[in-house]
């Protein structure tokens, strides 16, 4: 007796979850379908990462065919015309001295700017990127370094004394990528800073504004039809050498008192910051003698001490 009423009360569950089926189902697709739409968020988080992990891979791959760590530079056909997002950038170095311009110089053409920067300064990658090339050229670049960024600029980073990145090293805008030097063919220590569309040199000072530590924009549109004329108005804006004051362009016709205001403005730039170039045999002493100053004064100017070792074509400044 008691085992039929087990197979009965076997029959009768067996019976009510057979007919609760469907329902079951359908609770089952219901508790489902939040789970679902969670998981189609994770796929597209999943998915915006393999892309961004595609731009670090091939960084500015619209404008240039392949990623070498052979070439510095290689000119390639440039667009008529192309935006360059200039937003989430670093000033490579704090100095605000430009020692040397873009353009003509000694016969040939300086394909970037020359900023005033102490051997052992931190260099910093200017935008997010990778590192294409890391070498040391001895009658050139001397310590170097090139980086691709998205925005497709590539820039490159000259006379360093010690890299601190290495090829295909990805990079964020601040990173630091070596220390200012001397080395290569330089006169003395500073960053050579250029900054190339397609492999071509565009004069920085389009871009970057050293004096105020500042981009010139948050986008610069490069059109070939007016970049010259506008490369030579950023220079005379923001390149008069040796100086770290602002100085007023004047591009169009100027009034005789705005003439001797911008002459007035000149003259002041050039007592503001002075510099000497070592000669083979000179001491400190001879220096600070020669340009009426202390031994003190100099080491404080130039962040030295008393018993540095002066080499030939070194740099310094004595006001």
């Amino acid at each position: 007796m008691k085992m039929l009423k087990t197979v009965k009360k076997v029959a009768l569950m067996a019976f009510a979850l057979l007919a609760a089926s469907p329902v079951a189902a359908q609770d089952l697709l219901a508790s489902q379908a939040p789970i679902d739409r969670k998981m189609k968020s994770v796929d597209s988080i999943a998915l915006q990462r393999l892309l961004d992990l595609e731009e670090w891979d091939s960084p500015a791959a619209d404008l240039y065919e392949d990623w070498n760590n052979v070439y510095a530079h290689r000119p390639t056909a440039l667009p008529d015309t192309f935006r360059i997002d200039l937003r989430d950038f670093c000033m490579p170095t704090p100095s605000r001295v430009i020692t040397s311009n873009f353009g003509a110089r000694w016969g040939r053409q300086h394909k970037g700017l020359d900023i005033k920067v102490y051997i052992g300064d931190t260099i910093r990658a200017a935008f997010s990127g990778k590192v294409r090339i890391v070498r040391y050229e001895a009658k050139g670049y001397g310590k170097y370094v090139v980086i691709r960024h998205h925005n497709g600029l590539e820039t490159i980073y000259g006379h360093m004394s010690k890299h601190l990145v290495r090829e295909d090293q990805e990079v964020r805008a601040g990173d630091p990528i070596g220390l200012g030097g001397n080395t290569g063919r330089s006169t003395g220590s500073h960053l050579h800073f250029e900054t190339r569309l397609c492999g071509v040199a565009l004069n920085p000072a389009l871009l970057f504004d050293f004096r105020n530590q500042d981009v010139t924009g948050d986008f610069y549109t490069y059109r070939k039809s007016s970049y010259y004329r506008e490369s030579a108005q950023a220079t005379r804006l923001r390149g008069v050498p040796g100086s770290s004051a602002a100085v007023e362009p004047d591009f169009g016709v100027a009034t005789a008192s705005a003439k001797t205001t911008a002459k007035s403005k000149r003259q002041q730039d050039a007592v503001a910051t002075r510099y000497h170039k070592v000669k083979k045999g000179e001491t400190l002493s001879a220096i600070a003698r020669k340009h009426r100053t202390s031994v003190a004064a100099l080491c404080r100017l130039n962040r030295i001490s008393q018993s540095v070792r002066l080499m030939p074509g070194q740099i310094l400044k004595y006001n």
